[in-house]
């Protein structure tokens, strides 16, 4: 069973995940475009469960199945899909998890999703404790139940999503182009 645990914004989250980036690398070569830092542990000075979550855009999602050996070498567990069409997941660290890995091939609409998520994040600041305080509640009411904690948060996450999505568009009309990068880490 998965306890349910939130944490304030720990710094070395950065470093650890720049360190599993290098490990991507070393596995996935010239199939990686882009890898992300995402998920809450990515927003500063808010709680987040303390799981590194990676957005990794590859050029094919159909070759990542040749790599699953190389990654649970290093820890993780192939999951597939686990819920989300055209995405490969993988997960290090068990009940205990530590790293999440959400690959989708270059061009997923889920890629846009996830960053206009995160980037609107840091630039609402009231919005993220908004999301912290509800969090907060939500692992205070179901400390044992992470389903319950991950139902709870859906409405909002929609919600915020949908601003998420008309403000990237306003800044730059679309943010979903992240071709012509080798390996870019960012955030």
């Amino acid at each position: 069973m998965r306890k349910v645990e939130v944490v304030a914004h720990k710094k070395e989250w950065q470093s650890v995940f720049r360190d599993e980036c290098e490990s991507l690398e070393a596995i996935f070569g010239n199939e990686l475009i882009k890898v992300s830092h995402i998920g809450s542990t990515a927003i500063r000075a808010i709680l987040a469960k303390p799981v590194i979550d990676i957005l990794a855009v590859v050029r094919s999602i159909d070759r990542i199945g040749d790599f699953t050996k190389q990654m649970e070498r290093i820890g993780y567990e192939a999951r597939g899909e686990n819920g989300i069409a055209g995405r490969r997941f993988f997960s290090k660290g068990g009940n205990e998890r530590s790293h999440h890995i959400h690959m989708f091939q270059y061009g997923h609409e889920e890629i846009a999703r996830h960053l206009a998520f995160r980037d609107y994040m840091l630039a609402h600041p009231q919005e993220a404790e908004a999301y912290s305080q509800l969090k907060r509640r939500l692992a205070a009411e179901f400390p044992e139940d992470i389903k319950e904690y991950v139902n709870g948060k859906n409405e909002f996450i929609k919600m915020i999503d949908e601003k998420a999505r008309r403000w990237t568009k306003s800044l730059d009309g679309d943010r979903s182009a992240y071709g012509g990068h080798r390996i870019l880490h960012d955030k």
